[in-house]
């Protein structure tokens, strides 16, 4: 069991049978009352997305999870298709599971399975990953001060902001934790 307060964004832990992950955490403490933490959950199982609001003291039970190097293959509609790089045994996930992941999952990404109980619940990307640039805005230099910006496509079908100099056809490392654009490779 874990109190309430060692909950942080990215903290998976199991609540009247569910198993949840942390997606955003707050802490507020009143003047003379008890603080509340408020969490932003994702049950994993479902893919379905909820706030809930604890009180101080109160204690949920942690899981441990397993973690194995899967390689992305395919996907054929709603399910991703991997493959574990040590047993070469290939487990599906539906993209409800896989959530915002999946702009940044191209052919052949290697990550992390996460299971519990022997049950595919999670992926653990990468801090950065490199995708092509499909379709990019024209840049113009114009009345610009500092740090012009234009919006691109990627091959994941993801969209971000990049420096001008960004054309279709490059290829670009991207931040998995916030989705921005970190160089041109």
């Amino acid at each position: 069991m874990i109190d309430v307060t060692n909950l942080r964004k990215g903290v998976t832990f199991e609540l009247e049978g569910d198993l949840y992950k942390v997606l955003d955490y707050q802490h507020s403490k009143v003047a003379r009352g008890g603080a509340t933490i408020r969490v932003r959950l994702r049950d994993l199982r479902s893919g379905a997305t909820l706030e809930k609001t604890f009180n101080s003291g109160d204690r949920v039970q942690d899981i441990r999870l397993e973690r194995q190097e899967v390689q992305y293959l395919y996907s054929d509609g709603d399910l991703y298709h991997f493959m574990d790089t040590d047993t070469y045994e290939q487990p599906a996930l539906s993209a409800d599971i896989l959530g915002d992941g999946l702009n940044y999952v191209a052919d052949g990404t290697t990550l992390s399975l996460l299971t519990h109980d022997g049950e595919a619940i999670d992926i653990e990307l990468p801090i950065t990953v490199e995708l092509e640039v499909v379709d990019a805005e024209p840049g113009y230099a114009g009345d610009t001060a500092q740090g012009a910006t234009k919006g691109v496509t990627l091959s994941t079908g993801l969209k971000l902001q990049t420096p001008l100099f960004v054309q279709v056809g490059d290829t670009i490392r991207v931040d998995t934790r916030d989705g921005s654009y970190i160089t041109r490779v």
